[in-house]
């Protein structure tokens, strides 16, 4: 492979390129091509799209556009680019970059490059070995560095915030969709970018679907709400989960309630280095299982968190990866009735070398949910 001069990055992400590098050695790769924008993100800082990165064993280089040359100066100034013009095509260029670098193997991100751009690299580069790589940024991204994890906690504080907004003006006459619209409303106003999903509020019976969207119900009309919400501040995401309860507790709602809590304490305190994610799934399960609730909780117990809402690891059965120092994971057991509805709780949750830090500070005791 062509030689060239090494490149180096400010901190974080020469780190991330460095240790990238490493990899691609590891797995006997000359190079790269990095297709997953979130990817690019996490190696460069650029937070624009459209754009993708060839990281060789000599550093990285970024294929974009004019659009983005005053962001990319101001955001990563000693990024290398390959800066396109007008009409110049991204997969012309890409081919050009790799057979001017002397490319004899290349590995490609499986998840994210689609079959007909993998023609292309074929049909042009027919001597090129494309080995599918996926997982080699991902599996930097698990573990997350001190400013990570500061930025995660700030989304914490921001997601509380906003939440407690929400509830000082809880009125019974409301709707899901107008206490979505104020909790994006609020979140901005403490300082979030903006939501990192789209949030659930479900009242009633419509709290039994995990992935419920905001309609025109209205709340006063059901003894409780379920909101799940999270915030991103910067580039990190928070997710966090919460039932309001405007009625007086029933007997049913109180037994439901309180073996989710159980069972979501039970799996945070299993979190520590060392231990698999389907043993702290299986720490949830077990609460709701002898409880009686079994089969209505119905997905794993939590996943991973940092630059996307959902990411590598997951919390749920027949997943024997095992927790690190750093990795930042969610806890969210479920119990969801259909026509009664359903209840949920969720934290975020810091794997310490130690043990474990819960990053997100709302009351979750039956008595906090009690407006």
């Amino acid at each position: 492979m062509a030689k060239k001069k090494s490149v180096s990055l400010a901190a974080p992400h020469g780190g991330r390129i460095a240790k990238l590098r490493k990899g691609l050695a590891a797995h006997r790769l000359d190079a790269l091509l990095v297709t997953d924008f979130t990817n690019v993100t996490y190696l460069t800082g650029f937070t624009g799209d459209d754009s993708y990165l060839l990281v060789t064993g000599d550093g990285p280089l970024l294929v974009t556009d004019p659009r983005y040359t005053t962001q990319l100066e101001g955001e990563c100034p000693d990024l290398p680019l390959k800066v396109r013009e007008p009409g110049e095509l991204m997969w012309p260029t890409i081919v050009e970059l790799v057979r001017k670098t002397g490319v004899e193997r290349l590995g490609v991100e499986a998840d994210s490059l689609c079959v007909g751009d993998h023609a292309k690299l074929l049909a042009s580069l027919p001597d090129l070995v494309i080995e599918p790589a996926p997982g080699l940024v991902e599996g930097l991204r698990v573990i997350k560095d001190n400013s990570e994890v500061e930025s995660i906690r700030i989304a914490c504080d921001h997601a509380r915030r906003a939440y407690e907004m929400v509830r000082a003006g809880w009125s019974p006459r409301m709707t899901e969709r107008e206490i979505a619209r104020d909790l994006e409303y609020f979140a901005r106003r403490v300082g979030a970018q903006r939501l990192s999903f789209t949030a659930i509020i479900a009242a009633g019976p419509n709290a039994a679907l995990p992935h419920a969207r905001p309609t025109d119900a209205v709340v006063g009309d059901h003894p409780f709400t379920l909101i799940d919400w999270g915030v991103y501040t910067g580039l990190y995401a928070s997710d966090l989960t919460r039932m309001v309860v405007t009625q007086k507790p029933g007997k049913r709602f109180t037994e439901v309630y309180q073996t989710v809590l159980r069972a979501q304490l039970a799996a945070i305190d299993a979190i520590r280095p060392g231990v698999t994610c389907e043993a702290v799934d299986a720490a949830a399960r077990d609460v709701i299982t002898k409880a009686g609730y079994g089969p209505k909780f119905g997905h794993g117990t939590g996943h991973g968190l940092g630059l996307e809402v959902h990411e590598a690891p997951r919390l749920s059965r027949k997943q024997p990866t095992e927790l690190r120092p750093g990795m930042v994971v969610t806890v969210e057991p479920g119990i969801y009735l259909p026509g009664w509805g359903g209840v949920r709780i969720e934290d975020d949750i810091l794997v310490t070398p130690a043990g474990h830090e819960v990053l997100s500070n709302v009351p979750k005791e039956l008595a906090d949910a009690c407006l």
